[in-house]
C-alpha cells in the first residue's frame, strides 16, 4: 500500500510515495477529500447525493459505484473500504492530511508549526459547478479553517511580541492584514511591530496603505491610537501598551484584559460572540466601554471557543461558562465584582451570581432572557423552528456583517460598522463553532435560578429591541426578588449602538448605590 497526501490547503493535490498524482475526475477528488475530512464511515446516501443532487437515489449509487471504480483505476490500487451501505478510506492505507496537521498543531498550541503548514485556503479555486452542497460545505469548513489560523497568528504577534522577536511578530501581522485589509487592530499590530523592530519607513509605507484603504472602502479616516503610533515618543512606549493575557482553566487558555482602575471590578460579557482585542475597534463600542471605566477597573475575556480563547471541540454551557467567569476573576485578582451580562451571556452571569454571591457585588444584565426558546409558559422567545431558521440564515452569511440589521439597527447603514462586525464574526468563530453556540443557546433554561438571586441586579432593555423581545427582560425582573427594570427607547440590540447615554447613566446610578451600599456596611 502507498503512503498518500491529501494537500487541500490551497488547490487540492494527491500525492502518494511523494509522487503528485493527476487525478481528472473532480468529484473523485471531492469524494476523497470529503472522507478524509470525515475521518471515518460516512453513509452511500450521504454521498450520492452530496455529489449528484439533481438525481434520484437509484441513479445517484449507481454513479457513486463507477466513480469508486475510476478512482481506483486512476490511483493504481484499492483506497476504500465498502460495505452495502457506507463507506470510507482504508485503514490499511497510511494518509496524511494537511487540514488534520494544521489542526493538530493549534490543538497542542504549536502555531508557530499551524501557520507553516497553512499554505493557502481549504480548497481555494476549486469547485463542483453542479453540487451547491459540496460547494456550501467546502464554504464552511475553509471559513472553520481561516478562523484558526487567524486565532492562531495573533497568538504569535502577542508570543513574539513579548519575547522581543519583532522581526518574526512583522511577519505574522502582515499575514493578518492579508486575511483582515480593513482592520485597524490588525494593522496596529503590524505597524507597531515595524517599530518595534527598527524599521519606521516600512511603517509609514503600512500606514499610508491603511489609510488609503480606509478611506476608499469605508469613507473613514484612521483612528486617533492608529495615527498615534508614529509620534517621534511612541515607539519607546509601544512595549508598555496594554496586551491580552492567558490563564488556563480545566485544560483551555482564556483570553483575558484588565483596563482602569477603582473601587469596583466590573466584568463584561457582550454577547454571543466576542473578541477582546477587536471589540475596541468600533468607536461606539470604544466610547461605552471607556465610560464603563470611570467607574470602576474593566474586565474582559473570551469565553473557550471564542475570540482569542482556545477553539474546543463543543460549545461551552452554561455551567462551564460560569466557571471561566471563575478562573479569569481569580486570575486578574479580582474581590467583588459587578456582572455585566448581555443578551446570551445573561445566563452565564445568573449562574455565577448564584454560584458565588460573596464575590459578586451586583448583576446587571442587558438585552437577556431566561430561555432561550419558546414553550406554552414562555412566550417571550422564538418557537425552536423559528430559531433554527434563524441560525440557519445567521451561518448562511458568515462572514458578511450578518445579522447586524437585527442587531444594530442605527448602525446598519455605517460602512466602518458593517465592515468591524464581520471583521469580528471571521476572527471569534467559525460557521460551525458558532452554530454550536447558539444551539446551546437555544435549549438553555436558567428560570429556576432567577429567586435564587440575592445580590442587587438591574435589568436593562430597550422597548423595540429587534433581537430580544423587551417582553423577556421584564419576565427576567419580575423573577428577581429586588431587581430593577429600567427600559429605554430605540431598537438596537447591542448596549452600545444607539444612544448610550441613558443606559451609562442607569449604570452609574446602579454602581453608586452599590458603593454607598458598601461604605455604610462598613460603618455601621
Amino acid at each position: 500500500m502507498a503512503a498518500f497526501s491529501l494537500r487541500t490547503l490551497g488547490f487540492p493535490e494527491i500525492v502518494a510515495d511523494d509522487r503528485p498524482i493527476k487525478l481528472n475526475l473532480r468529484k473523485g477528488l471531492a469524494l476523497l477529500i470529503y472522507l478524509a475530512e470525515a475521518k471515518g464511515a460516512v453513509a452511500r446516501d450521504v454521498i450520492a447525493t452530496l455529489l449528484w443532487p439533481e438525481t434520484d437515489r437509484e441513479t445517484g449509487l449507481a454513479r457513486l459505484r463507477r466513480l469508486l471504480h475510476r478512482v481506483e483505476l486512476a490511483l493504481g490500487q484499492p483506497v476504500f473500504e465498502t460495505d452495502r451501505t457506507s463507506l470510507r478510506w482504508s485503514p490499511e492505507v497510511e494518509l496524511s492530511v494537511d487540514t488534520h496537521l494544521f489542526e493538530s498543531a493549534c490543538d497542542r498550541g504549536d502555531f508557530e508549526e499551524a501557520c507553516s503548514i497553512y499554505s493557502g485556503d481549504f480548497l481555494a479555486g476549486f469547485a463542483l459547478a453542479d453540487c451547491r452542497e459540496f460547494d456550501d460545505w467546502a464554504f464552511f469548513r475553509r471559513e472553520a479553517l481561516r478562523g484558526r489560523l487567524m486565532h492562531a497568528l495573533e497568538r504569535l504577534v502577542q508570543d513574539k511580541t513579548t519575547a522581543g522577536d519583532h522581526f518574526a511578530a512583522t511577519a505574522h501581522a502582515g499575514r493578518l492584514v492579508e486575511l483582515d485589509p480593513l482592520s485597524e487592530v490588525y494593522g496596529r499590530h503590524l505597524i507597531r511591530s515595524l517599530l518595534l523592530a527598527g524599521d519606521r519607513s516600512a511603517a509609514e509605507r503600512h500606514l499610508a496603505a491603511l489609510t488609503q484603504r480606509l478611506r476608499d472602502e469605508l469613507g473613514v479616516a484612521p483612528e486617533a491610537e492608529t495615527e498615534a503610533l508614529m509620534d517621534p515618543g511612541a515607539a519607546s512606549l509601544l512595549a508598555a501598551l496594554p496586551t491580552t493575557r492567558y490563564v488556563q482553566g480545566a485544560g483551555v487558555h482564556l483570553a483575558y484584559q484588565t483596563y482602569g482602575s477603582g473601587p469596583l471590578d466590573i466584568l463584561v460579557m457582550p454577547g454571543f460572540v466576542s473578541h477582546v482585542e477587536r471589540a475596541w475597534e468600533n468607536p461606539a463600542n470604544r466610547a461605552f466601554l471607556t465610560s464603563l471605566m470611570r467607574l470602576g477597573r474593566l474586565i474582559m475575556f473570551d469565553r473557550r471557543g471564542i475570540g482569542l480563547s482556545d477553539r474546543v471541540g463543543s460549545a461551552p454551557g452554561i455551567d462551564v461558562t460560569a466557571e471561566d467567569i471563575r478562573t479569569v476573576l481569580r486570575a486578574a485578582g479580582a474581590r467583588r465584582v459587578v456582572l455585566f451580562g448581555a443578551s446570551e451571556c445573561g445566563p452565564a452571569c445568573i449562574r455565577f451570581a448564584v454560584d458565588e454571591p460573596r464575590l459578586t457585588t451586583g448583576l446587571i444584565l442587558f438585552g437577556a432572557l431566561a430561555k432561550g426558546c419558546w414553550a406554552p409558559d414562555y412566550p417571550h422567545a422564538l418557537r425552536a423552528s423559528q430559531y433554527d431558521a434563524w441560525r440557519q440564515q445567521l451561518i448562511a452569511q458568515w462572514g458578511s456583517p450578518a445579522g447586524i440589521e437585527t442587531f444594530a439597527p442605527s448602525l446598519a447603514g455605517d460602512p466602518q460598522a458593517r465592515a468591524w462586525w464581520a471583521g469580528v464574526l471571521r476572527a471569534a468563530s467559525s460557521p460551525g463553532g458558532v452554530w454550536a453556540v447558539l444551539e446551546a443557546f437555544r435549549d438553555a433554561d436558567v428560570r429556576h435560578l432567577l429567586p435564587q438571586i440575592t445580590v442587587p441586579t438591574l435589568v436593562l432593555h430597550r422597548r423595540d429591541d429587534q433581537a430580544v423581545r423587551i417582553a423577556a427582560g421584564r419576565d427576567v425582573a419580575s423573577r428577581i426578588t429586588g431587581a430593577q427594570f429600567v427600559e429605554f427607547d430605540g431598537n438596537d440590540h447591542w448596549f452600545f449602538a444607539g444612544d448610550q447615554r441613558p443606559v451609562l447613566e442607569a449604570i452609574e446610578r446602579f454602581t453608586g448605590a452599590l458603593q454607598r451600599d458598601r461604605k455604610a456596611g462598613r460603618t455601621s
